[in-house]
């Protein structure tokens, strides 16, 4: 991962923003996925856009995108795209979607950006360096902890089981309720490193969900993991925690105590 990797993962973001903004809260082709999921054309064109260039300047690179899949690549590194994380935020003119960016070079994210683009908000994460918002850096809070904390999911209807849900109520009950936030996918994690919110908690990701967390989160001075704090990497399952406090980790996994046999 090199500087020019971070001008090139910047101007992706640029690229899906133009493609993006025109369509916020206008009209816009609506239909649902094989999984029921939404999708929009603002999605497809903004992962259209990120996908051609990197195809001009990376020609040998893989590609995982959620709209049009996976492209092999010869070189070991992998750009993987969400265009909208958010898409149900976007369709309800809610400005808290995000376009993810990351580069995972041997299966491990180096590189990420959360864009939000119609705030003109962007968080930059790569190995090695602090995560700048906005071009300063960021900085996750420090968390005492968990009856003080706040607490993010987007939901837990997303969740793969009753027993993920089951896990993330026992968690949920630790923390101030009243600082429990729902919706906000992405922006939650931006939240974080920026020091806003302390934990999120969430099941049923894929690797384009959350591989640009990663380095976002832990170059704030926070720390990502799946739910038995392994590091998160292209073979994790899609459970993942997020903590602006790293020292809060064995507290959080105590508290969801999930067990991989309830799935």
């Amino acid at each position: 991962m090199t500087p020019a990797d971070i001008a090139l993962a910047n101007a992706l973001a640029d690229a899906a923003g133009e493609a993006i903004r025109p369509f916020f809260r206008n009209s816009f082709v609506l239909e649902n996925k094989a999984d029921a999921s939404p999708v929009t054309e603002a999605d497809r064109a903004a992962e259209a856009a990120m996908r051609t260039i990197i195809e001009a300047k990376h020609p040998h690179d893989g590609i995982i995108g959620e709209e049009y899949g996976i492209k092999d690549g010869s070189t070991g590194r992998v750009w993987v795209l969400d265009p909208i994380d958010g898409t149900t935020s976007f369709i309800a003119g809610r400005p808290i979607f995000g376009t993810l960016i990351a580069l995972v070079e041997e299966g491990w994210p180096v590189l990420g950006i959360i864009d939000q683009p119609v705030a003109s908000e962007r968080w930059v994460g790569a190995v090695g360096r602090p995560t700048l918002f906005n071009g300063k850096p960021a900085k996750s809070r420090r968390c005492p902890d968990l009856p003080t904390a706040s607490l993010a999911t987007s939901s837990p209807h997303y969740f793969y089981s009753d027993a993920h849900v089951g896990a993330y109520l026992a968690m949920a009950s630790k923390v101030n309720r009243r600082r429990i936030v729902y919706g906000g996918d992405c922006y939650n994690y931006g939240l974080v490193a920026s020091g806003h919110i302390d934990i999120v908690i969430e099941a049923g990701l894929k690797i384009y969900d959350f591989a640009a967390l990663v380095p976002i989160v832990e170059g704030a001075g926070g720390t990502m993991s799946d739910w038995h704090g392994e590091p998160l990497n292209t073979d994790s399952a899609g459970e993942v925690v997020a903590l602006g406090d790293p020292a809060r980790l064995e507290d959080v996994l105590e508290a969801l105590a999930f067990s991989p046999h309830s799935h």
